[in-house]
This record gives structure tokens, C-alpha cells and sequence, in this order.
């Protein structure tokens, strides 16, 4: 069977056994298990409410204060890497809130085989792994096939929002979602809490560039 490209590496971090410990304790109360099932958002959060997926949530900062700002919303945060999930479940806890849960696995499986077809809000894809060599480009998450997937996972009126500090993969970001029939650009709908990466990239000198885009009803 051919392999599937991911658009991620599985790095070696080293996970603190405080991210351990969220983990091993912590995962039951606001994780999800990856099943290849649609879930019910309405009985995973005990109501009905807009439900937003975010794609690679990273150490769990803003995806907290993001969540945290909008308790009328429900979220789903995707991540693989451990320490990351670790850090997010923490923060979870500490905030006691009830609008976020976290799936550790490949978000695009996720997305086609556990979202039901029009039942998110939105989507945030904030700082995805650029891969700026060349050759490795096919392994960026943005291409017309995502564009295809989310649009089919957002209801009509839905939002896609996505931020690279990379110029190349900004250009390529837009063309493809600008190219996609089923998404027309937006206005910003308001500012977002910086991420880690993203203040990263600005102390080395890189642009930040944010995309909103609407689907079409």
C-alpha cells in the first residue's frame, strides 16, 4: 500500500514529567480517542454549539486564550506531538474549561474520518510546518485537497483562518484557497493572541500573514 505523505515529522522533544503526568491523568477528562467514527460534537460537549477545529494547536497558548475568550463556542484541538498535548491538557485544567477538548493524531484523518460533513464553525490553521526546501513542498498541509476536505467539514458560511510567517507558503496558502471554488476571501474578523512560533519568527525579521476565507453557501 502506498504510503500516504504527512505533513508532519514526529520529533524526538523531550516531554517533561509534568507533560507526562497530564498525559497519563489528565487525557481521559478532556481527551478524545482517535476512532475511525463520526463523532457527536453535541454529546461530546453536552450541548449544541458552533464547534471550531483547530489543526496543530502546538504548546496550547493561544488555543487556550482563544477558547477561553469564546465560552459560547465549542473547540477541538489536533496535535501530534506529545509535549505539546501535555502542555495543552495543563492549561485545560488549570482554566477549568469545559469548551476544549484535544485528539493526539494525524489531523487530516481526523478531519475526513471523525468530523461530521458541515458541523464545524471554523477552522484555525495557525503556523503550520512550512517545509521551505523545494522537494519537500508537497508535504505542506495547504493544497487544494485540504481546501477540498475543509470545505466539505465546514458549513456553508463557515470560516477557514490560517497564519504563516513563511512569504513562499503565504503565496502558496492564497493561491490555493483563492483557487478553490468553495471559499471566497474575507475581512479579519478581529485579532488573534500571538503564538510561539510566531513570535519566533518575528525576532528573526519574518512578515506574519493571516487568511480569512469564507465558505461559499
Amino acid at each position: 500500500m502506498k504510503r500516504a505523505i504527512r505533513s508532519y515529522v514526529l520529533r524526538q522533544s523531550r516531554t517533561t514529567p509534568a507533560q507526562q503526568r497530564a498525559l497519563g491523568d489528565l487525557m481521559p477528562a478532556y481527551g478524545i480517542a482517535y476512532r475511525q467514527e463520526i463523532l457527536s460534537p453535541a454529546a461530546l460537549f453536552g450541548r449544541v454549539a458552533p464547534l471550531v477545529l483547530e489543526i496543530g494547536s502546538g504548546m496550547g497558548e493561544t488555543t487556550v486564550a482563544i477558547a477561553a475568550a469564546r465560552p459560547e463556542t465549542d473547540f477541538i484541538a489536533v496535535e501530534v506531538h506529545g509535549p505539546g498535548v501535555g502542555s495543552l491538557l495543563r492549561r485545560i485544567d488549570e482554566q477549568g474549561l469545559k469548551n476544549l477538548r484535544v485528539i493526539r493524531h494525524d489531523a487530516l484523518e481526523v478531519l475526513a474520518e471523525m468530523i461530521p460533513d458541515g458541523a464545524l464553525a471554523g477552522v484555525h490553521l495557525f503556523f503550520p510546518d512550512p517545509w521551505p526546501k523545494k522537494r519537500h513542498h508537497k508535504r505542506r498541509l495547504v493544497q487544494p485537497a485540504f481546501a477540498a476536505l475543509a470545505a466539505r467539514k465546514l458549513a456553508p458560511g463557515g470560516y477557514l483562518h490560517a497564519a504563516t510567517d513563511w512569504d513562499d507558503y503565504a503565496a502558496q496558502m492564497l493561491e490555493v484557497l483563492s483557487g478553490s471554488p468553495d471559499f471566497e476571501r474575507i475581512a479579519p474578523a478581529g485579532a488573534r493572541p500571538a503564538t510561539k512560533f510566531e513570535l519566533r519568527g518575528l525576532k528573526l525579521g519574518h512578515k506574519v500573514h493571516d487568511f480569512h476565507f469564507r465558505r461559499r453557501s
